[in-house]
């Protein structure tokens, strides 16, 4: 090969590798070009994300509140006798459902059966009596009568009496003047003397039945007073004798219907104890009524979420038995009084040795959408999800 040729080949090698270099350099120049502009779309679409995030952040899901510490709960009527006594039948069991009014449990009633015909003695033997009241004023009034009669007689035999005696001292003094010139005997004289004694004793006697008639008088007035005043200003029915007699006659019937044991709401009966043949006492717990038509549920929110919670606000609510798909609706009906940690068995002793501080949860109360709970109900404790639009302005 000639010097000619072996330049010419290097020559065109020299520009092969050059070519080369220049087209590595473009692909690298275009490799970057593409990164920049995938780094400005990658960070364009983040800065579009988080303006987005932060528009919705800011002017919706702000005003949203949420929380998983939600549990069901009802206002759970417990049953209890009235009256205590021996139970005779039990017609419910746990789990059953019962309307209001329906009989739950049967005391036996032979105690209070004999209560209530005791009792309806009494009031027939206090209707009698007022009667007898009645009866007797009339009576009295006859013996007042009388009385008056007596006395006036018996001032009318002191008036002769009085008389009587002053005739007799008359006639005294006078022979007693006669007897010292001989005019009058000393039998004469001795008998003016004893005539004046019997009329004074006469007046005596006269004098002491006229006091006596008085006072029976009197008596008979005292007792017609006191016998008024068993019957003033009322009739057979009022009188206060009848009025308590009829009260424990009535009391008596409530008794006897207090054996009867009602469901007081309807609802689920649970917590059942009461057996056949207890002997259960007044107030004793024989079971529960769950009114799970009204249950309603209590979310603990932390104290940070409820700066813009108000009564009547709209609520959603998701429950862990039917899950995501199916959404409850209800209100805010209040807020509790305390958080939960105050109302503890033992509170915390914040004041004494080291403090932790601790975000505090309030249980706010939500009433639930009956119609909603009726398609699917809820048992008293299931776990709920509540999330409150505070966008309302409630009530």
């Amino acid at each position: 090969m000639s010097k000619n040729e072996a330049e010419f080949l290097e020559a065109v090698a020299k520009t092969e590798v050059e070519a080369e270099a220049v087209a590595e350099a473009l692909v690298d120049r275009q490799n970057g070009l593409r990164r920049k502009r995938l780094f400005i779309a990658l960070g364009a679409t983040v800065l579009l994300a988080g303006s987005a995030f932060w528009a919705y952040e800011r002017f919706y899901a702000s005003h949203f509140v949420s929380t998983d510490n939600a549990y069901t709960a009802a206002e759970t009527a417990q049953v209890t006798p009235a009256v205590g006594g021996i139970v005779r039948e039990v017609l419910v069991s746990d789990t059953q459902a019962v309307r209001k009014d329906e009989v739950l449990v049967q005391l036996d009633d032979t105690d209070a059966l004999l209560a209530l015909a005791q009792a309806e003695a009494e009031l027939g033997r206090a209707v009698r009596r007022v009667r007898g009241y009645v009866a007797n004023d009339d009576s009295l009034a006859a013996q007042i009568a009388a009385r008056a009669s007596e006395e006036k007689r018996a001032a009318a035999q002191v008036a002769a009496a009085q008389a009587d005696f002053e005739r007799a001292d008359v006639d005294l003094r006078r022979r007693a003047a006669l007897a010292g010139s001989g005019s009058v005997s000393g039998d004469e004289l001795t008998k003016a003397r004893n005539a004046f004694e019997s009329a004074r004793a006469n007046l005596t006697a006269a004098q002491a039945q006229a006091a006596q008639t008085r006072a029976t008088h009197q008596a008979a007035v005292g007792s017609r007073e006191a016998n008024a005043v068993l019957i003033a200003d009322t009739t057979e029915q009022d009188n206060p004798e009848v009025a308590l007699a009829r009260a424990r006659r009535d009391q008596a019937w409530f008794n006897l219907d207090r054996t009867v044991v009602r469901a007081p709401i309807d609802g689920v009966v649970a917590r059942r104890t009461v057996q056949v043949g207890q002997q259960v006492q007044a107030g004793a717990a024989l079971l529960s009524v769950v009114p799970v038509a009204h249950v309603h549920v209590d979310a603990n929110f932390k104290e940070v979420q409820l700066d813009r919670v108000r009564v009547g606000q709209a609520v959603e609510l998701k429950s862990d038995l039917y899950g995501s798909a199916v959404t409850y609706h209800g209100l805010v009906a209040g807020l509790a009084g305390g958080t939960g940690s105050s109302f503890a068995t033992i509170p915390a002793q914040n004041a004494t040795g080291n403090w932790i501080k601790v975000v505090q949860r309030v249980p706010v109360r939500v009433w639930l959408d009956p119609k909603e709970l009726a398609d699917r109900p809820l048992q008293v404790g299931l776990s709920m999800t509540a999330t409150i639009d505070t966008r309302g302005t409630g009530r």
